[in-house]
């Protein structure tokens, strides 16, 4: 790569300083608001049911191609796009389902149905796939492998590529949103030992969570080798001179491992991410440490890569907050598969968490940042501080409040269930093929997009192309993702975070 050439790619996304959180939130409700579509059209229509090209089509346009227009096309206007896929799913709910009668007729039967009568169809999962977390994780996914490459095209605002030191923006949420994300399938294989009564020594810990790292180390080798080899504009003070997201992915689960050990102390996986966050940031505050992450001379090892070393601590934070929430939203509550009625209530205590957890965590957010009523302090993604800590947990929290709301309107025989069988059947038919397949596969989609990216750079001028041919390349490269994922489900490979 031309050395001037690297240098603008460099300068383009450098020193930026972000927009404002409620832009932030209008561009990421497109995805509720499009799961919501696919949901009426599914729940009232069967649309999804026989899942041929047209669904497919319906499926990739409204769960990636809306999400490619609100941080593109529709920028400067998101709320016009949530409208105008609220509005014809709210319209489908005025027009009478086309199962009605069938409902009517099995309404019957549930009602006189006996408990034990379900059981010889299999005992309820006490760990049931949830698909509000599967829209949740896939949408995040998308919206993640998208803006790494549209930020390199002007279609792309400045103000959603990530702030230099201060501030928000889109991208910001999305890096923190990787990691909240992450915790909250972390808890699923701590709950399934609990279960089975289970436990594993520390240093049974540190061996299977050093193994799950070692593939993502290699993979930040790889990207230093690559990126130096190549001459790829890089952006230093991201996570340092030779540190990358990856290597912070790698350190969360040893990480994780000794923490595990504090949980005699602190119980509450969400204290822990409080007490953490806490104290990385009355280190920041009461010590040179931000002085020194923000202006020491890169002149040996530690000093290079201080941003990725240093922040690390604010992202186990957010490790930790999703986690916690994923003990609260994964395993199903006792009582709750013995009725309908108890299924019911059981449901609304779940979203009665959901948003008083996001209450909850942007209240912190609100104290910490206030300038009238609390600390007066300003959000750093490359510091990881507190309020960037405060504000990823409660935005992903409140989004899970939004995707556990659309599933229980449009589903409810999902968590009605009585029995094994029919909950799985229930849960596919409320479950989007294309959020499904992201999710399944999200490491390993976010290792082709990363290559991806970086051919697209390498094969044309991404700082003068049109915005048409812009949109062209960006369209066949969330296709090309997609197929990706779609294919490797078929084929029943996983490979998640």
């Amino acid at each position: 790569m031309a050395q001037s050439y690297k240098n603008l790619k460099e300068d383009f996304v450098s020193n930026l300083a972000g927009g404002e959180i409620s832009e932030i939130n209008y561009v990421t409700a497109v995805a509720p608001a499009a799961v919501l579509f696919w949901s009426a059209l599914q729940s009232r229509r069967g649309f999804f049911a026989d899942y041929g090209l047209a669904a497919f089509l319906a499926d990739f346009l409204l769960n990636v191609g809306a999400i490619l227009l609100a941080t593109t096309l529709y920028s400067s206007a998101p709320i016009l796009l949530v409208a105008l896929l609220a509005s014809p799913a709210l319209l489908l709910y005025l027009v009478p389902p086309r199962t009605e009668r069938r409902k009517r007729l099995s309404k019957s039967k549930l009602i006189n149905e006996r408990p034990d009568a379900s059981k010889e169809r299999g005992k309820l999962d006490p760990l049931p796939v949830r698909p509000f977390i599967t829209a949740y994780r896939g949408a995040m996914m998308i919206i993640t492998c998208l803006a790494i490459l549209a930020v390199d095209f002007k279609v792309f605002p400045r103000r959603f590529a990530k702030v230099e030191t201060w501030g928000t923006s889109l991208m910001d949420m999305g890096v923190g949103s990787f990691v909240f994300s992450a915790g909250v399938v972390s808890a699923r294989p701590i709950l399934k030992d609990r279960l089975a009564g289970r436990t594993a020594n520390l240093k049974l810990r540190l061996y299977l969570s050093a193994k799950h790292s070692l593939p993502l180390f290699i993979l930040g080798l790889v990207r230093i080798f690559s990126v130096k080899g190549l001459d790829l504009a890089e952006h230093v003070t991201e996570f340092g001179v030779h540190w990358n997201f990856f290597f912070t992915l790698a350190l969360l689960p040893p990480s994780m491992a000794l923490v595990d050990s504090l949980t005699t102390i602190a119980p509450s996986t969400a204290l822990l991410s409080l007490i953490l966050g806490g104290i990385y940031q009355l280190v920041l505050d009461f010590t040179n440490l931000t002085a020194f992450i923000l202006t020491a001379a890169r002149t040996d090892l530690l000093r290079q890569n201080r941003e990725g070393l240093f922040s690390f601590f604010g992202y186990l934070a957010i490790f930790l907050a999703g986690q916690a929430a994923g003990f609260d939203i994964l395993p199903r509550r006792s009582g709750s598969g013995s009725s309908i009625a108890s299924a019911y209530t059981q449901r609304k205590r779940l979203l009665t968490r959901l948003a008083l957890t996001s209450i909850f965590w942007a209240t912190i957010f609100f104290l910490t940042t206030s300038s009238k009523y609390g600390l007066n302090l300003r959000v750093s993604r490359r510091l990881a501080n507190f309020p960037y800590i405060s504000w990823v947990a409660a935005f992903n929290c409140t989004q899970l409040t939004l995707f556990c709301a659309i599933e229980t309107w449009n589903f409810p025989k999902v968590y009605k269930a009585l029995d094994k069988l029919s909950e799985n059947k229930e849960t596919e038919k409320a479950t989007s093929k294309v959020l499904w397949a992201f999710n399944r596969n999200g490491l390993a989609i976010f290792l082709l997009a990363n290559p991806l990216t970086g051919f697209v750079n390498l094969s044309m001028n991404t700082l003068t192309i049109s915005r048409e041919r812009a949109m062209g390349v960006m369209f066949a490269y969330s296709v090309l993702l997609t197929a990706v994922a779609v294919a490797l489900d078929r084929w029943n490979i996983s490979y998640k975070l």
